[in-house]
């Protein structure tokens, strides 16, 4: 399960948790401009944006789990276990395998309104990448400065919503999600009025008592709720280590911690990583389950008219910084 969030000041960000009870092994990986794109049936593109993220790198083939391009464009790629369906190949379409459709956006559209219209044709195929990685059943948010959508390729087809929350889970499809933000219209970031019944008197005993009722659990629902909450009444400065700092303290909202969701076979779910990307400036920021210190990878410190891929291995061992 996972959690997906945009965030603007001066600058556009766009991040997710990763919760999952064991890494592929991801790498911070920076695809050039001239780097080949081998499509499975739409041919290689051999010129494109370059892009940021974080992906499992097998056979050469960056499978980006959330990535932003130079363009600030961000997508990524959230759990969507029963809902999501994939289809055969379709004339007239662009078929696009399902973990190809990150590079397929970012590699040729500059903001949402190009992804949105690339995705209208689209259709999304059940090829998986090989034996040993079935296909993923996912949905996607994809986001720029200016406004985000969700796609869902389901039974019926490819579903496309505006996303006025700039916040994605995982279950139920997003129509569902949305809807029931109504059953919490009245919460609050200020102190609350007494409207529980004329005549009697009832007094604020704490501060924060406006978000009483925003769910704390950890299912995707609930925290869809809570994350959508906090994104939206989050404040902060506009310079770079302020916003930084505050997107991440939306996402740790969310945050999963061993032992608090398990698994089959004694197994726990966690964050494994959580991100943010300046997609203005193309800087990945990023921790880890052990490791709170927040690294960063800029792509514009690489070639990116180089043609081969630049990984980072991720810090995941605790760094703590001793005072005195």
């Amino acid at each position: 399960m996972c959690t997906a969030a945009t965030y603007k000041t001066n600058d556009f960000y766009f991040g997710r948790t990763l919760d999952y009870e064991f890494s592929y092994g991801d790498e911070i990986t920076v695809t050039p401009r001239n780097f080949p794109f081998i499509f499975r049936e739409k041919g290689t593109v051999n010129s494109h944006y370059a892009m940021i993220g974080m992906a499992h790198v097998a056979d050469n083939t960056p499978l980006y789990y959330e990535a932003v391009n130079e363009k600030g464009l961000g997508m990524a790629g959230l759990n969507f276990v029963g809902n999501a369906v994939y289809f055969d190949c379709a004339q007239g379409k662009d078929n696009v395998a399902q973990f190809e459709f990150i590079p397929w956006i970012l590699s040729q559209c500059a903001n949402v309104k190009e992804a949105r219209k690339l995705t209208e044709n689209i259709n999304l195929l059940n090829t998986p990448f090989s034996p040993k990685l079935p296909v993923a059943q996912l949905h996607w948010i994809i986001a720029d400065r200016e406004e985000a959508i969700t796609v869902e390729s389901v039974e019926e087809g490819i579903r496309i919503y505006d996303n006025p929350v700039g916040v994605l889970t995982n279950n139920p499809p997003f129509d569902k999600q949305m809807f029931n933000l109504n059953n919490y219209m009245g919460l609050t970031a200020k102190s609350p009025e007494n409207t529980f019944a004329k005549g009697l008197e009832l007094n604020r005993y704490s501060r924060g008592m406006g978000a009483l009722g925003l769910p704390g659990d950890l299912s995707s629902q609930s925290r869809f709720v809570r994350a959508a909450f906090v994104k939206m009444n989050s404040t902060s400065g506009s310079e770079e280590k302020e916003s930084v700092s505050q997107f991440f303290h939306i996402l740790n909202s969310v945050d999963q911690q061993r032992g608090c969701c398990v698994l089959e076979g004694d197994k726990c779910e966690i964050t494994i990583y959580t991100c943010c990307c300046n997609a203005d400036k193309g800087i990945y920021y990023y921790t880890s389950y052990d490791n709170h210190q927040i690294t960063a990878v800029d792509m514009n410190k690489e070639n990116l008219d180089g043609t081969e891929l630049v990984r980072y291995k991720p810090i995941a061992e605790e760094q703590i910084r001793i005072q005195n």
